[in-house]
């Protein structure tokens, strides 16, 4: 297996091939298209076309066929999941503090100020998509983050263009994985979920075939804002970081952007709407991790485990099962 390990997307992108012939140039290829996609969908390059379109609000505004395809997808889970997939509450990001690459976020330390009162966004189900003529319409005043959606989008479509070099691919970019094939022996893909206290151990490992695994947690991207301890997962119902019974959750979908979209909506919406997004969308797998250490997860979360776990149920008698 050929490994190519870079940074783009402001985290640590791995490729993995299996190779027929020509892995230098499907690697190569492969990180130039993700730096690609990046330049398009970061909301930190002020010339993405994220960034215009958000300068843009209020107007009808012509976009690429990828971009208006990851609104479409980004609109479609918003209405699922009941709001708790967002990509509107980009203006509460910033509030928070949130307002620079994380990269650069890091290099500043403790943001300082005092933040200001959360406002009304606009209805993200509101967003307006032109598909015949490719042009998008937000209401006045909304912004979009679109990184973790994009992301995994990214993951997925460069993992299938890298499997055309080789018998097996993979793309794993902070936490965001996609497999395309599996490995020559025959074996599957091999995944170690972390420990959010120590991610030198793995709270869990997983067996996987062609599928995405995404991890959302809040223990990652933080910071501090004037002493207070800041997260990335913003609850749309308050427009503040988000104060989940989960630390992370590992969602296993046949799509990455399913994954995320619904990785997402189950941190923030704990086990009370587990239920309800399980039947939503059946074919997505969780594995949640409480503040103990626990792990509660969805019954169709067993078929990807590698070792015997004690899992927790859903409902809130806690019964665990192995």
């Amino acid at each position: 297996m050929r490994m190519h390990e870079f940074r783009a997307m402001n985290t640590s992108v791995m490729l993995a091939l299996e190779p027929d012939t020509g892995s230098d140039e499907g690697l190569r290829w492969t990180q130039a298209f993700i730096e690609e996609c990046e330049s398009c969908f970061s909301r930190f390059l002020p010339a993405s076309e994220v960034s215009r379109l958000n300068a843009s609000a209020g107007e009808w505004t012509p976009v690429s066929a990828e971009l208006l395809d990851l609104l479409a997808l980004s609109k479609a889970y918003y209405q699922e999941t009941g709001g708790l997939f967002d990509p509107s509450v980009l203006p509460d990001l910033k509030r928070a503090g949130y307002d620079v690459s994380m990269d650069e976020m890091r290099k500043r330390g403790d943001r300082g100020g005092q933040t200001a009162e959360h406002a009304p966004r606009a209805d993200f189900g509101s967003i307006e998509l032109d598909t015949a003529a490719r042009r998008v319409r937000m209401p006045d005043g909304m912004q979009v983050d679109l990184g973790g959606i994009a992301k995994g989008w990214i993951v997925q479509e460069a993992a299938k263009r890298l499997r055309t070099y080789g018998k097996a691919a993979a793309v794993n970019a902070g936490g965001d994985m996609y497999f395309a094939g599996l490995p020559g022996d025959g074996t599957k893909w091999q995944v170690r979920i972390e420990n959010p206290w120590d991610p030198s151990h793995a709270a869990a490992m997983l067996e996987v075939g062609e599928v995405a695994v995404v991890t959302s947690s809040i223990s990652k991207r933080t910071w501090k804002q004037a002493g207070r301890a800041r997260h990335h997962i913003i609850d749309p119902r308050t427009g503040e970081p988000a104060e989940p019974e989960w630390v992370s959750v590992t969602a296993i979908a046949p799509d990455a952007d399913l994954a995320e979209a619904y990785a997402k909506a189950f941190l923030i919406g704990g086990r009370g709407e587990a239920t309800r997004l399980m039947l939503q969308r059946p074919r997505v797998a969780v594995l949640c991790i409480d503040p103990s250490g626990r792990l509660f997860a969805s019954s169709n979360s067993k078929e990807y485990l590698r070792d015997d776990h004690q899992l927790f149920q859903f409902n809130q008698n806690e019964s665990p099962h192995g």
